[in-house]
């Protein structure tokens, strides 16, 4: 009963309030947050009331005591971004009416590295430690031990960034020779077409994407991947009907999310009672919220090897992830997103309450008739993370095997015939391969 008149008290404060009757509002949301206990109601309350407020300290006490009573209050949580500057009122976008995206080329900047003392070209060094210059092996370490940065999900879901994907070509112009390029949108490294000079497109400067926030760097070379592709062709029993590309280094990006929040259930059970005379047993209902934290769940960021970059995700070490560096890609191919954050974060809210669903507690699982909701599972922050990938296609029996290894560890995901025979000649099986295996 109390709660119902909390209730009303609040629907006729935001009726007066969206009315612009700001002072009969005010007075309606005071008394339902005097009367009322229930946090949703409070929360709701304080959040009309920071829609009142002209004084900006007023209303930015009114938003924090409407997250106090709900962290996970979406329209509170982006005002107070906006506060504090986190978020621009002009990039907040209507999700239910997205704004079309450009097809036409746009400008981005790209960074281009060179050998300070020889003015050679300088790559990644596969072995991590830092760029290393073709010509005089001057080496130019990166720093490591830091942790890339987690960002806001609610921030990110009020704007274009978090629903787009990369529709439009990129243009940039080589710093080392000036010629300009166009670059596909599903790359963002690349290397001069005419001085060889490795660049890594810049993704700051683009509204409709957002740029990665972590990288796992590649841990060895092409030659060392290839010897593990042998072991593991090897120990398949795989005999190749032809020529089989060496493994190819790429960086894929993929999504990961933490999860929090809770998983509701109402169930029923027997309750028995000893009285005086007799035993009684009857149903009762249970209800409650089993707590949820989910840290770095990963999500294939590419739809183009979904399947397969899902069965390798497993094997990654994400908390070895370290902050972006463009350096990282340089003379690495690496690939733009083309799965937009909102789609991501609902597959990743969906198998995280399709597996924690398997593994309730024993308590709340023996329930009878138990029913559960999602409702109050939330993501908090995600991040964008490029993984190292080698990749080639191996021909067996007219199809062509695609074979994932896992740039970090050196894992190997693919897929195998139905039917595995001994390769016939065991010593040239990997005749094309032998320039890559000799030392």
């Amino acid at each position: 009963m109390q709660r119902d008149f909390s209730e009303s008290l609040l629907r006729s404060g935001i009726i007066e309030a969206k009315a612009g009757v700001k002072e009969t509002a005010r007075r309606y949301l005071e008394r339902a947050i005097n009367t009322s206990g229930e946090h949703d109601v409070l929360s709701e309350a304080w959040y009309w009331m920071s829609q009142i407020a002209d004084d900006r300290a007023e209303k930015r006490a009114a938003l924090e005591n409407c997250i106090s009573f709900d962290m996970r209050h979406a329209r509170a949580r982006r005002e107070l971004a906006v506060l504090d500057g986190k978020l621009d009122e002009k990039e907040i976008i209507n999700p239910d009416a997205l704004p079309v995206q450009s097809t036409d080329p746009t400008q981005a900047n790209a960074d281009r590295f060179m050998c300070p003392q020889c003015g050679a070209k300088m790559v990644f060094a596969p072995d991590g430690s830092g760029l290393i210059c073709e010509h005089c092996t001057r080496n130019q370490s990166l720093a490591a031990g830091a942790e890339a940065e987690e960002q806001d999900f609610l921030i990110a879901m009020a704007t274009a960034r978090g629903h787009g994907k990369p529709v439009a070509m990129q243009v940039f112009h080589c710093e080392g020779c000036g010629a300009e390029f166009i670059l596909p949108p599903d790359v963002i490294s690349t290397t001069c077409a005419y001085c060889d000079s490795p660049h890594v497109v810049s993704l700051e400067e683009s509204r409709e994407l957002l740029p990665p926030e972590g990288v796992i760097p590649q841990a060895f070379s092409q030659k060392q991947a290839t010897k593990l592709l042998v072991d593991w062709v090897e120990s398949n029993s795989i005999d190749p009907d032809g020529k089989v590309d060496p493994p190819r280094g790429v960086y894929l990006p993929i999504w990961t999310f933490d999860i929090g929040g809770g998983i509701g259930y109402r169930g029923e059970k027997y309750e028995t009672e000893d009285g005086l005379r007799q035993r009684a047993t009857r149903v009762v209902t249970v209800n409650g919220e089993y707590p949820v934290h989910i840290d770095d769940l990963p999500i294939p960021a590419s739809r183009k090897i979904a399947r397969h970059i899902s069965r390798l995700l497993p094997t990654f070490e994400l908390k070895n992830t370290q902050p972006y560096n463009p350096r990282y890609l340089s003379n690495w191919a690496a690939e733009v997103y083309d799965v937009p954050m909102a789609d991501a974060s609902l597959d990743a809210r969906s198998r995280a309450y399709a597996k924690l669903k398997r593994k309730l507690p024993s308590d709340i699982s023996s329930l009878f008739n138990l029913k559960t909701s999602s409702a109050s599972l939330a993501i908090e922050s995600f991040k964008l993370v490029l993984v190292p990938v080698w990749i080639t296609e191996i021909p067996v029996e007219g199809q062509e095997l695609l074979v994932l290894l896992n740039g970090q560890n050196g894992v190997v995901q693919g897929d195998t015939p139905k039917q595995k025979k001994k390769p016939e000649n065991k010593n040239g099986l990997f005749d094309w391969l032998e320039d890559l295996l000799d030392d």
